[in-house]
């Protein structure tokens, strides 16, 4: 961010762009333009004097947008290099991280080092054995060990233990199935009619529906026998199995663990070796548990004599002889034990949330590649590419191949002593000011030498680039990824400090108008801000929170209904309303469409960008249709307020026919070939419908308000010309109160609502009366309508942007999680992810004010021209996704 975009106002009255975004790239700093920079200029001193600029001056010049980027682009370059250093010494295999390291949260959860757990419910893992079963694969689970391994076995198999009646019917399909196939090899004591079997005890647990088996072993200390045991698991060729072996030796309670006793331990475990390896090459998966750590305080009598000193000594030799082996020694399930000691049960049993814990491991460990979910990235392999993928960045890559070889050749004339130019927006300030291009001087032979900025090929390479950076952070498990974690002190602490800044960057406005540019910009800007906010912490389960960040998201679409009515109000005929349509859409669409294509998600993925297009196209719809009506057409003709009246009703019954009919919207929308528009991966339409009721009316309600607020306007109910109230006293403090109870209203509803559905679809009907309120607020009064935060409406005006990318650069897969490029610092990690996301974010926002007079002209013939390029260029992609 840019010390003097806060200190100046975007030109315009800010009513371009997609519902508001980016009207000529007020967003865009140029840190290279004459008359801003120090160098070579006198600042002002007291007396009407002129000084030199102090080293303090010049250090504040040089915070800017520009130089933040450089800093983005070394930390990327740095994280790259220093997570290629972790991958290459310590492997990019995420299940050795979910088994080795982690740490708890303030929610008592356990994160693992790296990568993102799936919370397993009961739902979720039978999905999990059903589908590896239908693939005819073994789910085939054996616990080895002492007290505690059997207590991870009873609380790893209870959720799967059936009521008595979903049991039976779980039977009957069994039996039917068993008709249908014979079974080749089956041992003499299992019973073939039954789901649950027990051989006298609970250490056995089989599902024939689930082709599961799950067993525990009793053993304190190795023996022959056990070794025995272990060869003929491996020759039962249970491929795929999952072993969990863990146990100390018997007289561990008696507290002589000498070097006798160790090294002893030691070679036993060695002959673990030989098994393990084979069970290994079966493509089965070999845990060691460490033992448990205990509170020796709270240990009974016959456990006094145990310390932790011995048990670590025991872990150290475990580690020492599995280190260079087959098998993974579980350390995470020592972690676990270690934090949650305070509640071990009698000192030295792990307590029932630690063994949930565990469990929760064992089935991310086993299912998490097969089941693909969103929030589990541990143990899952990353996303192939696709065809589409790697044409779109091969594309990237041509740009870029033409751009080094423009630089280059430009490198070899400067060689040769030919006189380069550099264009009048990029060349370094001189002090003089004068226009036109001006020859490279010996300081500037570097940018010389480096083609326009400017140009499309350019702008297109650096998206190239950053849309790589996007692939690399959310398609690929170079980058390391973490659950979101909620608490009160997490969400409402960073929404504090924003509005500390906010407040902290506040200055006098050039408007005086109600909704001007500033405080459109200001809105936005602290509505995105707040929405990052609740999805980085995950906040959507407290409700109170969750309706009020969807009244945002409507105050955002609400603002798009009402700057695109006040601009054809004032405007009227004026210019192509064609032009400026698809201006507005290729600025909302711009982004999301690439990334469509790079990152190999549908459209819908960014539910916020379909919803904006289409309430787009509505609003332009409905204001194209003839007569247009403006603030000149009705003085002409006042019969045109019926007109507007008209029009505004049939925006709203067409609306509600949509909404009172789901057969009819699905009849409308999942229709070739822009069905693939609306539906998701699963080709679903749900999430475009709900989204879509959810702010159906809300778009409308802007351009309605804005109808009612500027013939009010035209009329003297108010007036906001100057710098005074809008109203007199009395009807101020009256007004003011009203506006107040709206807000509260909403405020009491959103808290009393226990529901979440009830409350979302009495959230269509009153969003309004919030929305207007705070209008209300913040313009009655002369002094807060004539000031503004800008640091806000900086953040306003890449707002789109700042939505959009924090699917892939901020949080991760695919918002579930969060981005980790520092492991093991949250706060700083945070800190660093954010300051890279907003210089990317302001970035592709500059780089799309580049591209779009080329892509959309100011002719409507070439607009047409290009429109009708882009539409030939999805026919092979429309192809590829079944569109015809």
């Amino acid at each position: 961010m840019e010390l003097r975009d806060l200190r100046t106002s975007g030109p315009g009255v800010g009513l371009g762009g997609a519902g508001g975004l980016g009207g000529g790239g007020g967003g865009v700093a140029d840190a290279g333009g004459p008359g801003n920079e120090f160098g070579g200029i006198c600042i002002g001193g007291a007396g009407g004097g002129q000084r030199l600029p102090t080293k303090a001056d010049l250090f504040i010049e040089q915070l800017n947008a520009t130089n933040a980027k450089k800093v983005a682009l070394l930390l990327v370059f740095g994280f790259v290099v220093y997570h290629g250093l972790l991958n290459w010494n310590y492997g990019d295999d995420s299940c050795q991280w979910l088994l080795s390291k982690g740490r708890f949260k303030g929610d008592n959860e356990w994160q693992p080092y790296g990568c993102m757990v799936h919370k397993y419910s009961l739902t979720d893992t039978r999905r999990c054995l059903r589908y590896l079963a239908f693939f005819d694969n073994k789910n085939n689970f054996v616990f080895i060990g002492d007290e505690s391994v059997r207590l991870l076995y009873e609380r790893f198999v209870e959720p799967l233990r059936l009521p008595p009646q979903q049991s039976a019917q779980e039977d009957q399909f069994q039996q039917q199935r068993q008709r249908q196939r014979q079974r080749q090899k089956q041992r003499q004591e299992e019973d073939n009619n039954a789901s649950v079997v027990a051989d006298g005890s609970s250490d056995r647990f089989e599902d024939e529906m689930l082709h599961m088996l799950a067993r525990y072993i009793p053993a304190e200390e190795l023996t022959p026998a056990l070794v025995e045991r272990l060869y003929r698991l491996e020759a039962e060729k249970q491929l795929s199995s999952v072993y969990v072996v863990g146990f100390t030796y018997s007289g561990l309670l008696a507290g002589n663990t000498t070097e006798d006793v160790l090294r002893q331990y030691a070679a036993n475990l060695t002959l673990l070796v030989p098994p393990f390896h084979r069970l290994v090459a079966q493509t089965s998966r070999v845990l060691w548990k460490l033992a448990d750590r205990v509170d020796e305080e709270k240990l009974p009598t016959s456990w006094r004599l145990l310390q932790n000193e011995h048990i670590d000594r025991l872990n150290h030799v475990a580690r020492g002889v599995f280190r260079y082996t087959e098998a993974s020694v579980w350390e995470s399930a020592s972690h676990i034990a270690n934090g949650l000691m305070d509640n071990a049960i009698d000192g030295h049993q792990l307590c029932a949330h630690g063994q949930r814990l565990e469990v929760q491991l064992l089935w991310n460990m086993y299912c998490n590649d097969y089941m693909n979910y969103n929030d589990g990235t541990c143990c899952s392999s990353s996303e192939p590419h696709t065809t589409l993928q790697i044409v779109a960045y091969a594309m990237f890559g041509v740009c870029m191949a033409l751009v080094c070889g423009m630089c280059l050749r430009r490198w070899l004339l400067h060689l040769r002593g030919h006189t380069l130019y550099v264009p009048l927006q990029q060349r370094q300030s001189d002090g003089s000011g004068r226009g036109g291009s001006t020859r490279a001087a010996p300081g500037n032979a570097l940018s010389a030498l480096i083609t326009d900025y400017g140009t499309p090929m350019v702008a297109l390479s650096l998206l190239g680039l950053i849309l790589a950076y996007f692939y690399l952070c959310d398609r690929t498990n170079f980058f390391m990824k973490e659950n979101k974690y909620y608490s009160e002190y997490s969400f409402w602490i960073p929404v504090g400090y924003v509005f500390a800044l906010g407040l902290f960057f506040t200055e006098d406005s050039r408007f005086t108008k109600v909704l001007n540019r500033d405080q459109t910009d200001e809105l936005r800007g602290w509505i995105l801000l707040v929405v990052l906010i609740y999805y980085m912490t995950g906040a959507q389960r407290v409700l109170p929170i969750h309706m009020h960040i969807k009244l945002l998201i409507s105050g955002y679409f609400f603002l798009t209904g009402y700057t695109h009515f006040t601009h054809l109000w004032h405007t009227g005929n004026s210019g192509s309303l064609f032009v400026r349509f698809f201006q507005a859409m290729f600025r909302a669409n711009f982004l999301s469409v690439l990334l469509c294509f790079c990152m190999n998600r549908p459209y819908q993925f960014y539910y916020f960008v379909p919803l904006l297009s289409f309430w787009l196209c509505v609003v332009y719809f409905v204001l194209a249709l003839p007569p247009r009506i403006s603030s000149v057409s009705v003085d002409a003709n006042p019969l045109h307020y019926l007109y507007l009246v008209c029009k505004c009703i049939g925006c709203l019954g067409g609306i509600t026919v949509l909404f009172m009919s789901e057969v009819f919207f699905e009849r409308i929308f999942v229709t070739r070939p822009w069905k693939a528009l609306f539906v998701t991966t699963d080709d679903d339409l749900h999430e475009w419908w709900h989204q879509w009721k959810l702010d159906r009316y809300t778009v409308a309600f802007g351009m309605i308000y804005a109808a009612c607020f500027h013939i009010a306007q035209k009329y003297n109910v108010f007036d906001d010309n100057n710098h005074g109230n809008l109203f007199s006293r009395r009807t101020s403090i009256s007004v003011t109160l009203l506006a107040f109870l709206g807000v509260g209203v909403y405020t009491a509803f959103s808290f009393l609502c226990r529901n979440v559905q009830n409350c979302e679809e009495i959230h269509s009907y009153i969003l309004f009366i919030p929305i207007v309120g705070y209008i209300v607020l913040r313009n009655i009064s002369g002094i807060l309508r004539t000031r503004y935060s800008a640091f806000f409406a900086w953040f306003g005006r890449i707002s789109l942007e700042l939505f959009v990318c924090q699917y892939h650069i901020w949080l991760a897969a695919d918002r579930h999680g969060v981005l980790v490029l520092l492991p093991g610092f949250p706060t700083l990690n945070m800190i660093i992810t954010s300051f890279i996301f907003v210089c990317a974010s302001h970035e592709v926002h500059r780089l799309t004010q580049i591209l779009l007079p080329y892509a959309v002209p100011s002719d409507w013939r070439l607009v047409m021209r290009n429109f009708v390029i882009f539409l030939i260029v999805l026919i092979p992609v429309a192809r590829s996704d079944g569109m015809f």
